[in-house]
């Protein structure tokens, strides 16, 4: 048997043609995340993910309509969510446990040929967005609101959040979160979700996986975990002797640094200008100013630039929303990647299964249980 790696770092799981990250420069299906940043709609990502290739503008029209169409969800979801002990529930959980109801609503949930698969895929992007919006506004005792069928994907989900028409620079700055989150190679709900449909398991069954794993700390729970720091330090003065605090006790400071990019996370920059814009024009600039002054004094002091999780803190705290829902809107973007790769898994499949390196005892003595 081979050696082993702790945690599977560097080894090479599987090949993929969906993204890749080369030289701490991360595309999309070739295409420089850079450029799909500066120019792409969701939609035109997710496009993108799905067909490996960038659609013309007749095919963008469509599957924008496609998606917008497809955002309503079933009645019992609704009411599902409303039997929830809101005071307690964690918004992660309530999604992956929706998405999973979801399938039971879905005639093609079981069937498994490439149309199928490709429709599902859409009703279940699509429906993400409603089911953490529904979710956001049911446990303030609103009700849930109904998507404009005109609107792009980033529009809606703000307003469906919201409940209110968002501004131009709100749109975009959604737009660009959704976009720098949707894929990431193979990290580990990626990996997840493939194992999950390795075994030719549904495509519900294997976004249920994934939200599992994103709902973990080290993985989705970055940029609610930046938050919270951010307000524990209320003011800017007080962010260099609470990060000094932290470095000498030893504590992980959120946000910052990334298992794979040695040189900076590429996305970081695109959600650093937006926060600049976004707490300006909420009136709150000091979340930004801290921001930078921690991350000047965490590069210099240890070496570690800002990963993407870290502004896209404060640009959705601007956005108007809930810290707790950080998470759930990281995996309304990143479900377009992990149905890049599940379509992906099952075009080529075998299933996935590693071996395990056994350091346990060795031919213990069995002693009957009278003798024991």
């Amino acid at each position: 048997m081979t050696a082993t790696t702790k945690g599977l770092e560097g080894v090479i799981a599987t090949q993929s043609s969906i993204s890749s990250i080369i030289d701490d420069q991360l595309t999309y299906v070739g295409y420089k995340i850079d450029d799909l940043a500066r120019y792409s709609s969701f939609e035109e990502v997710v496009f993108l993910l799905w067909n490996q290739r960038l659609p013309k503008q007749e095919e963008l029209d469509t599957f924008k309509a496609q998606l917008a169409t497809n955002m309503e969800i079933p009645k019992a979801i609704i009411e599902h969510l409303r039997s929830y002990d809101l005071s307690t529930v964690h918004p992660m959980p309530a999604l992956r446990t929706a998405i999973s109801l979801l399938g039971l609503y879905d005639e093609e949930a079981e069937v498994m040929d490439t149309g199928a698969n490709k429709r599902k895929a859409i009703r279940i992007q699509a429906k993400i967005a409603s089911v953490v919006t529904a979710f956001a506004r049911i446990r303030k005792g609103k009700d849930p609101i109904q998507p404009k069928p005109n609107y792009y994907y980033a529009e809606n989900l703000l307003f469906m959040l919201n409940g209110k028409e968002p501004k131009d620079i709100e749109v975009e700055a959604m737009n660009k979160a959704l976009v720098l989150h949707a894929d990431h190679e193979l990290n580990a709900s990626t990996f997840t979700g493939r194992v999950c449909v390795a075994t030719l398991s549904d495509v519900y069954s294997g976004i249920t996986a994934a939200i599992g794993a994103l709902k973990g700390p080290l993985h989705g729970g970055a940029n609610e975990g930046v938050m919270k720091m951010l307000t524990e330090i209320g003011e800017e003065e007080n962010a260099i002797p609470y990060i000094q605090e932290k470095l000498d006790n030893k504590e992980k400071i959120m946000g910052m640094g990334h298992r794979v990019y040695r040189n900076g996370d590429p996305r970081a920059k695109f959600l650093k200008d937006m926060s600049k814009q976004l707490t300006e024009l909420i009136g709150e600039p000091k979340w930004y100013q801290m921001s930078v002054k921690i991350e000047d004094y965490i590069k210099k002091h240890k070496g570690l630039p800002a990963n993407v999780d870290f502004y896209s803190a404060s640009v959705y705290h601007s956005l108007g929303i809930d810290h707790d829902l950080f998470t759930p809107i990281f995996a309304v973007s990143r479900t377009s990647g992990w149905l890049a790769h599940i379509l992906e898994q099952y075009a080529n499949n075998r299933l996935i299964r590693p071996r395990a390196e056994y350091n346990g005892p060795t031919s213990p003595e069995y002693i009957p249980i009278d003798k024991r």
